[in-house]
């Protein structure tokens, strides 16, 4: 392969996949999210949450056909899963539990306090959209430049860890928004972003009923 060919296909691969994760569209759910975190934990959320995503899409871009036909799951139904999860996170966000239940010791602290795998990596960075990309990008390329199996998968996969990259540092900057919108403006932006969730969601599960039974959906 050559040296251009493989630039090529990283800059295919960040600039193809980096809409669909869309980094600046999941921060101020992730700002919603670790409101009242300190900034060590709130940052320690986003590596996790990026991280996670980047494993998501790995594992698919490697195992995903493999893992489909074994289970016999669809891109549509990946879409319907995504979006009951992202319309129950949103439901959540808009009717908080008023009277929230005492938890004690570490363990349910991690419970309450981690996001960072659900709903921040899956299904929001590594959705239906970004995981149906990753299980066709390499096979297409393949076949388009006919460069050697694990150039064109490396490349794939480095452009998938610079998405993430930006992910990354797209999300620590929003944490700086925290300062400025104090518990009133947290929470009322919470309760917009659930709703905003749950049109998402909504969206999501009509696109995949759709696409399964082959509708038209505006």
């Amino acid at each position: 392969m050559q040296p251009g060919h493989f630039v090529e296909i990283v800059s295919l691969s960040l600039f193809g996949l980096l809409p669909i994760v869309n980094p600046f569209s999941v921060a101020p759910l992730f700002l919603t999210l670790t409101a009242d975190m300190d900034e060590r934990t709130r940052r320690q959320q986003a590596l996790n949450a990026c991280v996670y995503g980047f494993l998501i899409l790995l594992t698919f871009l490697l195992l995903g056909s493999f893992i489909i036909d074994f289970f016999g799951i669809s891109v549509s139904g990946i879409r319907v899963a995504g979006g009951l999860i992202i319309a129950f996170i949103g439901f959540r966000m808009l009717f908080p539990d008023p009277h929230p239940a005492m938890h004690t010791g570490a363990a349910s602290d991690q419970r309450i306090t981690d996001v960072s795998f659900t709903p921040l990596a899956m299904p929001s960075l590594a959705g239906p959209g970004s995981i149906s990309l990753a299980l066709s990008a390499a096979g297409r390329m393949q076949l388009q430049n006919g460069s050697p199996f694990y150039l064109t998968y490396g490349a794939v996969i480095l452009g998938i860890a610079l998405t993430f990259v930006i992910a990354y540092f797209t999300l620590l900057a929003a944490s700086y928004m925290v300062r400025f919108l104090g518990r009133s403006g947290t929470d009322a932006m919470t309760r917009i972003f659930g709703f905003l969730l749950i049109c998402i969601g909504v969206q999501f599960f009509l696109t995949g009923i759709a696409s399964f039974f082959r509708l038209q959906v505006n």
